[in-house]
């Protein structure tokens, strides 16, 4: 039997259309964006984004984070990436709150909430209460302590060379003479006087170069920036601090250890031979933790091995490389896309907000 013409156009504009764009079975990536979703509870840190009815009402701020969560669950490289994938794929789009695929804002809206969202340093506040929730009552047995390297998109600051005329007054070897003013204190002298917030204001954090010695012993030069991660128990990231490529790991132990002592209690702090200071050792002490940290030979003494029991506890540090790893590999650390700190900061949390929930995911009773 024919169809009346207008009988037919209903099909073709109505369900055709819906019979096309209805969404399969989840596969695991968007049970994985679900959960993480649960879990970072975002509602509860939206209210500086809600409208208050003046002027044009923005686009949702919670959908388009969920867009950006799915970003580093999905290990999309660019923003454009997500934005294909909502118009193409109606089950994604559907998790994140859009039902139709012109509902969904532009890329240049996308840029927008995500600088909005770097300024107010929104995703680490999500991440400090995920890990204030689930892990503030629980003892936690290992810290561990590391960094990564993050390579930028932009140019190195350059650093100021000193002047001719400043050349003569050059500090010199020895003793102090009488008179002589005294040398400013290190960084590590004064960091344990201090409030967190004095210790990460006073490191730097612009992009500059930066080395480091790989696994196999050989330097590694990049142009970015590293981010400083401590990781407990089950692979799961509990705080992070992003400082310039230049920065020495233990120039950073002391605030991470204040920043994670805040959110949980553990018991013993697991580092390489870069943090090797007396400093260090004395702070992690004075928190009531155990420092397990690898002998740094210095003026050609011998290296120290750790005693076997200590050796055993001390392999517990490998969950800090697995965490580097993940974040690099399959949540986005590879493809940093934006420039200035605050924003390399929030796109490397949506990483690890990812982990820490998913790994937090199978913790749950």
């Amino acid at each position: 039997m024919r169809l009346l013409p207008a009988i037919r156009q209903a099909i073709r504009g109505t369900l055709l259309p819906h019979l096309e764009e209805e969404p399969g079975p989840m596969t695991e990536r968007d049970r994985e964006l679900v959960r993480v979703v649960e879990l970072m509870e975002v509602d509860k840190h939206l209210n500086a984004f809600r409208w208050k009815g003046v002027g044009c009402r923005p686009h949702d701020r919670h959908k388009i984070l969920i867009a950006f969560i799915a970003k580093a669950v999905h290990n999309f490289p660019t923003t454009r990436a997500p934005l294909d994938n909502l118009a193409s794929r109606p089950r994604l789009r559907r998790l994140c709150g859009w039902e139709h695929a012109g509902q969904a804002p532009s890329e240049s809206t996308f840029s927008r909430a995500f600088a909005e969202f770097a300024r107010c340093n929104l995703l680490n506040t999500i991440h400090e209460a995920m890990i204030r929730k689930h892990c503030e009552t629980r003892l936690v047995g290992h810290v561990s302590r590391d960094s990564t390297k993050v390579e930028g998109r932009e140019k190195p600051v350059k650093k100021a060379k000193a002047s001719a005329a400043a050349e003569p007054n050059k500090k010199k070897r020895g003793r102090r003479r009488k008179g002589e003013p005294k040398a400013p204190p290190k960084r590590l002298e004064v960091q344990p006087t201090r409030t967190l917030a004095e210790n990460l204001a006073d490191l730097p954090r612009q992009c500059d170069v930066g080395c480091k010695t790989n696994s196999k012993g050989h330097k590694d030069w990049w142009i970015g920036y590293k981010l400083h991660i401590d990781t407990i128990d089950g692979d799961i990231p509990v705080s992070a601090v992003l400082t310039s490529a230049s920065v020495h790991d233990s120039q950073v132990a002391i605030p991470l250890a204040q920043m994670t002592a805040r959110r949980l209690t553990s018991l013993y702090d697991l580092m390489d031979a870069a943090y090797d200071a007396d400093a260090i050792h004395a702070f992690s002490k004075a928190l009531g933790h155990v420092p397990l940290i690898d002998h740094q030979p210095r003026g050609g003494e011998a290296k120290r091995e750790m005693d076997p029991a200590r050796a055993v506890r001390y392999c517990e540090r490998s969950a800090s490389e697995r965490v580097n790893s993940n974040l690099l590999d399959n949540r986005g650390g590879r493809f940093v896309r934006v420039r200035g700190e605050a924003k390399v900061l929030t796109h490397l949390l949506c990483g690890l907000v990812v982990i820490a929930a998913t790994q937090l995911f199978q913790l749950l009773p």
